[in-house]
């Protein structure tokens, strides 16, 4: 008798299914950062005549964490604007522009750090603090702290000297024209650009 009152039971919850959603719905499109310079197709740059450098995906913030777009409106509260929402991780986007940038302005061999085993060249680094919207300014606003291993060329006797690292801030500011994710994503994609190239330039050549 048990499993026939079961039945009607399981029978009534079915139709159920088909309400329940699971997470909030995406947005009607995603957003991405493309650099401005990219290495030509065909092109091919070898550790044998280019110096190396090992580029590692920067760390985050709990903000930047997720793949939304934070709006700070002070120093202390922080909000995600509606519907923005990148494709995946900013900071992993940010290093593959790091990447292309400080290819094509120095012309090294960018490597990551599955690739960087014997030799990785300059190691490059930091923290992603800030890659949002300031809500006061109306800007979109990139920050990365940057820290840099340069090469160290072994000596007559085969011996390195010992690593020296350097750190720098770099900040770059766009103004925002509209709090939409459409401009919000393009004004990040150009601070992410400059940023970058003021990077390839003191990695330099």
């Amino acid at each position: 008798m048990r499993k026939l009152l079961l039945a009607p039971v399981l029978l009534a919850a079915l139709p159920l299914g088909g309400c329940i959603k699971f997470g909030a719905e995406p947005p009607p499109s995603l957003l991405k950062l493309e650099a401005d310079a990219a290495m030509p197709t065909g092109q091919t740059v070898s550790s044998a005549t280019a110096r190396a450098i090992t580029i590692a995906v920067p760390s985050v913030p709990q903000e930047l964490a997720v793949t939304r777009v934070p709006v700070r409106s002070s120093d202390t509260a922080v909000a995600y604007l509606k519907d923005a929402q990148w494709v995946e991780a900013p900071n992993r986007m940010f290093a593959r522009v790091l990447g292309d940038t400080i290819s094509v302005r120095t012309g090294r061999v960018v490597l990551n750090l599955r690739q960087a085993l014997s030799d990785p060249g300059a190691r490059l680094g930091g923290e992603l603090r800030q890659f949002g919207v300031d809500a006061d300014s109306s800007a979109a606003v990139v920050v990365y702290e940057a820290t840099l291993v340069r090469d160290r060329p072994a000596g007559t006797d085969g011996t390195r000297p010992a690593m020296v690292f350097e750190k720098r801030r770099f900040e770059a500011r766009v103004p925002l024209a509209q709090m939409t994710p459409t401009a919000a994503g393009a004004a990040l994609n150009q601070a992410a650009n400059q940023v970058a190239g003021e990077v390839a330039d003191w990695v330099g050549k």
